[in-house]
């Protein structure tokens, strides 16, 4: 059986000139990186925002267990069904970190023959946007620790600074650190800490952005620390935002690609969901819906966070509205769910399927909150039983939501004609009635506890004495009445990455919180959820090489 990436670099690409042409993107719109990757011109995009907007349908999944749901995969696998069927389809996916692809989930370009291409370019450093804002959240760090050094002006803090340094690397050994060590002239000594780049609110800036102007706007808004007084000290204070902005100026328009069947994409940034708001960039998923009848794009990880937060803050800031949503599961996963061991999961179980059938359950009851139409993707393996495929469509029905077997890893987008059919169906005969699931005018606390109980299936929420003050003090600064970006782990829909299924008799643990002004919400901390991963025991990158003949090799 091939792999993924051998069946990516055996795929034949169109020229990314011809890619844009099929969907009226004229070739002097284009900022080419070699034949096979181009950025969408400012200017262009600009004289795009008076089109008419297209259909929107997001994809997402249960929670994400070693199994494997493949929700990327189906969203590409989906595009490229619906451009067979001859729809003007177009997708919006987010760009993947290096910290994954070399650590253990590997990369986010799709598998087997529903991938966008080429697959090594997306998984590697495709137009370079992770490194400039590396580099911009970066510059901002040096410039506080200048700033302090050279007699602080603005009398910031040194134990409150709540800017932290970043790098897009899976890294354990930086998430706490002490700076300024070796004398007078390397600062002063203090803590300071890492994130990886996917964390950092530069990612989630960059992804909510209108333009540049807006950009600017809210890279100055940063809270980087307090001063001693108690009052926030912002980025436009250090004078450095706009040597920010002009690191950022290519990184904040859009990547043009194209799918192994020749499908359109734009792909374009990657804050994770699991610790950011799991959303590729407003700029991207505007830019597809008026350059197409359909858009499909996918939020991170499982649909309690990445389309909670995409349905409760993107489309919420950026005047999105849903048409359907497709829910991804596979009978895998939902076993796996069901208490079956990693090894045993290819065994047929129906019983352990019924068991952990709980975790979709909870999903469709949490899309359903939003007023959106949910359809279910069965991601569809060869060891599925014709019993096991009949129950899950079985009980999708009777809880009303249209079902479909995917076999797109297989057959690319003939094996997802099925799922877009139905897909279009929804659209045509159950109109979208979107709407968050929290008032803004709510408090910071009453938000939270709405998206534990509604969401999460919790009881109530624990606020620890750190998460209370900090809510106190968010609430007191006039940050009240933003929306919040929980973190938690992706693995259960609780704050406990072992409680698998539907959990229930349980109180979500806030431990803290802290402004994303720039951003434009309030990030709550949960569980024992962290902003920097590190690498698994064997790390995938021990599998990348490259050979003599400049071949990448093992990526996955």
């Amino acid at each position: 059986m091939k792999t993924d990436i051998e069946i990516a670099q055996e795929a034949k690409k169109d020229l990314i000139k011809d890619i844009a042409g099929s969907c009226g993107i004229p070739e002097d719109a284009l900022e080419l990186y070699g034949k096979y990757k181009a950025k969408l011109s400012e200017d262009f995009l600009n004289g795009l925002k008076d089109k008419k907007d297209g259909k929107l349908v997001l994809v997402t999944a249960i929670n994400p267990t070693p199994a494997g749901e493949g929700k990327t995969t189906i969203s590409i696998g989906l595009a490229d069904a619906m451009h067979r069927l001859g729809k003007n389809v177009m997708l919006a996916l987010r760009e993947p970190s290096l910290g994954p692809c070399f650590g253990v989930k590997g990369g986010a370009a799709g598998g087997g023959y529903a991938q966008v291409v080429p697959m090594e370019d997306i998984n590697l450093h495709l137009t370079g946007d992770f490194h400039a804002i590396t580099t911009a959240n970066n510059l901002l760090a040096a410039a506080i620790d200048n700033h302090l050094h050279f007699g602080n002006a603005l009398r910031i803090d040194p134990t409150r600074i709540v800017w932290k340094r970043c790098m897009d690397m899976n890294d354990r050994a930086l998430r706490n650190i002490t700076v300024g060590l070796g004398g007078k002239s390397n600062g002063p000594v203090r803590e300071d800490h890492f994130v990886i780049t996917a964390a950092s609110e530069i990612m989630a800036i960059l992804c909510l952005a209108d333009d540049m102007e807006d950009l600017r706007v809210r890279l100055g808004r940063i809270v980087v620390g307090y001063d001693y007084d108690g009052k926030p000290v912002r980025a436009e204070q250090l004078n450095v935002v706009g040597a920010m902005c002009a690191v950022l100026k290519d990184a904040l328009q859009p990547n043009l690609l194209q799918t192994i069947e020749h499908t359109p994409a734009l792909v374009h940034g990657g804050p994770f969901a699991n610790i950011a708001h799991g959303c590729n960039s407003v700029r991207a998923t505007r830019a597809a819906l008026k350059l197409s009848d359909y858009t499909i794009t996918e939020a991170g990880f499982g649909a309690d966070l990445g389309a909670e937060k995409f349905l409760d803050i993107k489309c919420r800031m950026a005047g999105l509205k849903p048409d359907a949503i497709v829910i991804v599961a596979s009978i895998q996963a939902l076993k796996y769910n069901g208490g079956v061991a990693k090894a045993d999961l290819k065994t047929p179980n129906v019983e352990a399927l019924k068991k952990g059938i709980v975790n979709l359950e909870k999903h469709i009851e949490n899309i359903k909150e939003f007023g959106v139409p949910a359809i279910i993707a069965l991601n569809s393996f060869i060891t599925d039983t014709d019993e096991e495929s009949a129950f899950v469509e079985a009980f999708c029905k009777e809880r009303g939501c249209e079902f479909s077997k995917a076999t797109v890893w297989a057959n690319g987008g003939a094996g997802g004609e099925d799922l877009a059919e139905k897909v279009l169906a929804t659209i045509e005969n159950k109109p979208t009635q979107y709407h968050p699931i929290y008032e803004l005018g709510s408090t910071l606390e009453e938000k939270i506890e709405k998206i534990a109980t509604t969401i999460y299936g919790a009881d109530g929420i624990e606020l620890l004495p750190a998460a209370r003050k900090s809510l106190k003090t968010l609430q007191e600064q006039g940050f009240g009445e933003l929306p919040i970006c929980v973190a938690k782990t992706q693995y259960s829909l609780s704050d406990d990455q072992h409680k698998l299924g539907r959990p229930v008799n349980y109180k979500l643990t806030v431990r803290d919180a802290y402004i994303s002004a720039g951003a434009g919400f309030v990030v709550v901390l949960t569980g024992d959820i962290i902003q920097m991963p590190g690498l698994p025991r064997v790390p995938a990158a021990e599998r990348i090489d490259i050979n003599e003949d400049g071949l990448i090799t093992g990526l996955f």
